[in-house]
């Protein structure tokens, strides 16, 4: 029997197999192609494939959630004519076992954690850019957006379905060590795919985004995100702030890290609260010799107890343990205190690195004890093509949640 996921998946497959067979010729804006056609059909192709087991065992569900998910990216980069180029992009993702977890669209909620995973196929990335201007490129279309460290705006690369966006943007780099960014966004494709009511908002917000690297012993970045969301309106937000992180080299391969930063944040628009919350990072540590020990606290202010600091694009898994208990601020803020030990190895075992990370949660308004968490990593980067990695979080709760390990296994290929 064919049905939707059968037809579906076979176009995938078949197209990847006709576009990786392709002859191609890549072409760079510093090799420009003679002709449209040209352009187009010396292209550069690329496949990313992911295919990952997650456990979940939560305190309040008699049953773990157990999902085997893969994710597949196809794309095609054209070359450039007359300083135009363009990315097409697809992703499909399927459970390919059982489905004994919560993918939030499948009705199990009842029964099982959740791993927000739903199968889904769509495009992923489509967008035009010019670089035809000194220093300056201009892209609009769907796009995958990292701005720094993720923080406040990123594509969710964990998850198996990217939150990207439909955008207007522009990267300026005509000044000596300067980056400058801004975007217009008017829709947000979340992690959740296309067959969720939460799967897409509607927007009509601006980011601004400047970097200048021409210091010593680090960079410095200002920023404005200026969130206007017309589906969630206490999403609406104006993100304001400075960011400082480097590195000063103090021996032979030795280092001093430090971060730096502060936001301020207040509602906007048709964001009924009425805030301003503040944001703060403070993180010092060492590096030598493959060898990184840091410390971090990190603050997501509070309203009195009546709101959080809200960070509704960003990379969440990224941040305040990998359990993911803090993806929504508490109402009364979050203070959170981690240690982080990471080693890359060198010689043999190139490629393979370790890292644990332990937290201390807190609220910001009260001082209340929300609970630890402890975060391990192995990863092995096989070649540039293949990787491999097993990551476990476990979160013990005091006042916050409930009790929560998850353990992921994670194969990765890209060509």
């Amino acid at each position: 029997m064919f049905t939707v996921r059968t037809v579906t998946r076979s176009l995938l497959l078949a197209s990847t197999t006709a576009i990786l067979s392709m002859p191609m010729t890549a072409h760079s804006a510093e090799d420009p192609a003679d002709s449209l056609a040209e352009a187009v059909t010396g292209g550069t192709a690329y496949l990313n494939v992911r295919l990952r087991y997650e456990n979940v065992d939560q305190a309040n569900f008699t049953e773990d959630a157990n999902a085997f998910t893969i994710r597949t990216k196809l794309g095609y980069k054209t070359g450039t004519y007359e300083g135009f180029s363009g990315v097409v992009e697809f992703e499909d993702s399927r459970n390919l076992a059982d489905e004994k977890y919560n993918n939030t669209i499948n009705g199990l909620g009842a029964i099982y954690p959740v791993v927000a995973d739903p199968s889904h196929t769509e495009v992923n990335q489509a967008y035009l850019s010019f670089t035809g201007l000194d220093g300056t490129k201009i892209s609009a279309g769907r796009q995958s957006i990292n701005l720094g460290n993720q923080r406040f705006v990123g594509t969710v690369g964990w998850r198996q379905n990217d939150q990207n966006l439909d955008s207007v943007t522009v990267v300026n780099t005509s000044l000596p060590d300067t980056k400058f960014f801004y975007g217009y966004v008017w829709n947000v494709n979340r992690i959740f795919g296309n067959d969720s009511p939460a799967g897409d908002h509607s927007s009509n917000s601006h980011l601004f985004n400047a970097e200048y690297s021409g210091f010593e012993y680090g960079t410095v970045t200002a920023y404005a995100y200026l969130l206007d969301n017309n589906d969630v309106a206490g999403f609406s937000t104006n993100t304001i702030g400075v960011r400082f992180a480097g590195k000063a080299k103090v021996a032979d391969k030795t280092h001093v890290l430090y971060e730096l930063e502060y936001a301020n944040q207040t509602d906007a628009k048709d964001n009924p609260g009425d805030y301003s919350v503040n944001y703060i990072l403070a993180s010092g540590g060492v590096g030598f010799a493959g060898a990184s020990l840091t410390a971090t606290y990190e603050s997501l202010g509070s309203d009195d107890g009546n709101v959080g600091f809200a960070t509704p694009l960003a990379t969440l898994h990224k941040f305040n343990g990998w359990a993911d208990k803090f993806l929504a601020t508490p109402a009364a803020g979050l203070d959170d205190l981690y240690f982080t030990g990471a080693y890359k190895f060198d010689g043999a075992l190139k490629g393979l690195k370790a890292a644990a990370t332990y937290h201390k949660f807190t609220s910001r308004f009260g001082d209340v004890d929300y609970g630890t968490e402890l975060d391990l990593l192995v990863a092995y980067a096989i070649d540039k093509n293949y990787s491999v990695a097993v990551k476990y979080a476990d979160y013990n709760a005091d006042t916050y949640s409930v009790d929560t390990r998850k353990l992921w296994f994670t194969i990765g290929l890209k060509y």
